[in-house]
C-alpha cells in the first residue's frame, strides 16, 4: 500500500511538547525543506487560538509567519484545526462574518488549504457542520472531519458509528479518527476502525494519535494492516512524548512491512538534526519514547492540554501539585457525566480541578462554564444529562447560575465586516489588522508585540554565510574573514572593529 503522511511538527507537535512555543524563526529555518520532504499535508498554526498565543506570549506577528510559510511551502497542502467561525472561543463570541474573513484571507495568501473540524459532541455536528463545511468548500478549503475518541460508558461502537455517519452526510474530503489522549490500543483499533471505515463510505479515512501511552507507533502499524493509508506524524524532537509518533521510525517501519511512500527519509533526518540543534540552543524539551502509562486511561487529558497545564501551573507556582490536579480532573469528569476530554471541555475540567485543589474545597469557586454545562448549554451529548444530580443541583442553586440564566447565552452578532470595522473606529485598516484586533480584543497586546521588534532568526547549516556573519559580529577582535573556493573568493569585513 502507498502510505501517505501528514506532518504535525509546526502545530500539534509544538502544542503537545512546547505549549505552542515554537517560534516563527524556528519554523522558517526548516519550512522549505519540510515542504519538499514528501508530506501530503503539513499542519500550520493557522487559527485564532494560535494567533493569540503567537502575539501574546511569543511577541511575534502571526500574519507574517503565515505569509512566510506560504512562500516557503508553496506546493504543500497546509492544514490547521478550525472547528468554529468564532475567533474568541473562550470569551464573547465574534461575528461569523469575521471568522469567514479570517479563513478567506488565509486561503487567499496560500497559507491554508485544509481545515480539520472536531466533532467532539453529537450536538456540534448538528450545529457547526452545516455551516462550516459549505463555508470551507466555497473558499476552496478541504474539510477533514475528526471523529474524536474517548473511553466511557457512553462512548460505544454505535456512538462512533453514528457520529461517522453524521459527519459523512456533510461530504467532507476526509474523515479521521482523532485519538487526542493517546488512548487507542491495537485491540481496540481492530474493533473500532472497521466501524468508522464502513460508515465513512467512500470518504478517505486517516488516523491521528499521541504517544502518551507508548502505544501509538504500534497502533499506526495496525492501522496500515487495516487499510488506513494516511498517518499523522511529527519530526523529532517534536515527536514522541505527548505528541505524534516520529515520521522517521514510522516511515521506516512502514517500508519494512512492505509498504511504499513518497518521503525523502535522508532529508527528514537532516531536518530533524537541524531542529534538534535549534531545540538545544533554546533549551526546549525533546519528545522521547514513552513507557506504557495506564494513568492516561484514567485521566484521558490530551497531549496538547497536559503540556499547557504544566506550563500554566508553573506560572502560578503550583507545578508541584500537578498530580493532585490530574486526580481531581478525573473526579470532575465522572461528576459531569463523562464529557469528551477535548477542547473546550478538557480545559474547563482541568481549570476547575486546579481551583478545587488550590482552594482546598471542591466547587467552592466554580467556573461559569461549568454552571453553563449544568444548564445544558453544551447540548445533550456533552454528558450533562448523566451528571451527578447533587452537583447539578448545587451548581444551579448558586447565585451566579441565576445571573447567567437571567443574562441568557451571549448572542452572536450577525453583523458585517464593515460594521465591525466602523465599530473599532479605524475604517481604513487592512483586513489582517482588523482580524488581529478582533482576535486580541483590542490593540494593547499587538502594540507590545510590535514594540518587541522583528521575530528572532534561527540560522542553520543551510545558511552558512548568514551564520558566519552572525558569529563574526560576536568577536570584535576579528577584523575580517576571507573565504576562497578555487579561483573565487569573498572577504567579509567586521564593521564592529574600530
Amino acid at each position: 500500500m502507498k502510505v501517505r503522511f501528514l506532518d504535525t511538527t509546526f502545530r500539534d507537535g509544538s502544542q503537545s511538547l512546547w505549549a505552542s512555543g515554537m517560534r516563527s524563526g524556528m519554523m522558517e529555518a526548516i519550512a522549505a525543506d519540510v515542504g519538499r520532504a514528501g508530506f501530503d499535508v503539513i499542519e500550520v498554526p493557522g487559527n485564532a487560538i494560535y494567533f493569540k498565543k503567537i502575539v501574546r506570549d511569543l511577541k511575534e506577528d502571526p500574519w507574517k509567519l503565515m505569509a512566510s510559510l506560504a512562500e516557503k511551502m508553496p506546493n504543500a497542502v497546509k492544514a490547521c484545526m478550525g472547528g468554529t467561525l468564532n475567533l474568541n472561543l473562550f470569551g464573547t463570541p465574534t461575528p461569523p462574518e469575521m471568522g469567514k474573513l479570517f479563513f478567506k484571507r488565509l486561503a487567499e495568501m496560500g497559507a491554508l488549504n485544509r481545515v480539520q473540524i472536531m466533532s467532539n459532541t453529537h450536538d456540534q455536528l448538528k450545529r457547526d457542520f452545516p455551516v462550516l463545511v459549505p463555508t470551507f468548500k466555497s473558499l476552496g478549503i478541504q474539510s477533514a472531519a475528526a471523529i474524536c475518541y474517548s473511553i466511557s460508558p457512553r462512548h460505544t461502537d454505535e456512538h462512533f458509528a453514528q457520529k461517522t455517519r453524521e459527519a459523512a452526510a456533510y461530504d467532507p474530503e476526509v474523515i479521521y479518527l482523532k485519538d487526542q489522549g493517546g488512548l487507542m490500543t491495537v485491540d481496540r483499533l481492530r474493533t473500532l476502525m472497521p466501524v468508522i471505515m464502513e460508515n465513512a463510505g467512500d470518504i478517505p479515512v486517516e488516523i491521528h494519535s499521541h504517544c502518551t501511552t507508548g502505544l501509538a507507533p504500534l497502533v499506526y502499524m495496525e492501522a496500515l494492516a487495516l487499510g488506513v493509508p494516511t498517518l499523522h506524524t511529527g519530526i523529532p524532537p517534536l515527536a514522541g512524548g505527548s505528541a505524534q509518533p516520529s515520521v522517521l521510525s514510522t516511515a521506516k517501519n512502514a517500508r519494512l512491512m512492505g509498504h511504499t511512500h513518497n518521503l525523502d527519509e535522508d532529508l527528514l533526518s537532516d531536518i530533524s538534526a537541524r531542529l534538534t540543534a535549534i531545540a538545544e540552543h533554546d533549551n526546549m524539551p525533546h519528545g522521547a519514547p514513552m513507557e506504557y502509562d495506564h494513568s492516561q486511561y484514567i485521566h484521558q487529558i490530551p497531549g496538547g492540554v497536559i503540556s499547557n497545564l504544566r506550563f500554566q501551573l508553573a506560572g502560578i507556582n503550583m507545578d508541584h501539585r500537578l498530580d493532585e490536579v490530574i486526580e481531581e480532573s478525573v473526579r470532575i469528569r465522572e461528576d459531569l457525566g463523562y464529557p469528551m476530554m477535548i477542547t473546550p471541555h478538557s480545559q474547563y475540567m482541568c481549570t476547575q480541578a486546579a481551583l478545587n485543589v488550590s482552594t482546598g474545597e471542591r466547587y467552592k469557586m466554580v467556573l461559569d462554564e461549568l454552571i453553563k454545562f449544568a444548564q445544558g448549554a453544551y447540548g445533550e451529548d456533552s454528558g450533562y444529562l448523566e451528571m451527578d444530580a447533587n452537583l447539578r443541583d448545587e451548581l444551579l442553586s448558586k447565585p451566579r447560575a441565576r445571573e447567567l440564566s437571567a443574562k441568557g447565552p451571549v448572542p452572536i452578532e450577525e453583523i458585517s465586516v464593515d460594521e465591525v470595522r466602523q465599530r473599532i473606529g479605524y475604517a481604513g485598516i487592512s483586513d489582517e489588522e482588523l482580524l488581529l484586533r478582533t482576535i486580541m480584543a483590542g490593540n494593547q497586546e499587538i502594540e507590545a508585540m510590535r514594540a518587541a521588534g522583528p521575530a528572532r532568526q534561527y540560522l542553520t547549516a543551510d545558511q552558512p554565510l548568514k551564520t558566519l556573519l552572525a558569529e563574526l559580529g560576536k568577536h570584535k577582535s576579528v577584523r575580517y574573514v576571507q573565504v576562497q573556493r578555487g579561483d573565487n573568493s569573498i572577504t567579509v569585513q567586521n564593521r564592529a572593529v574600530v
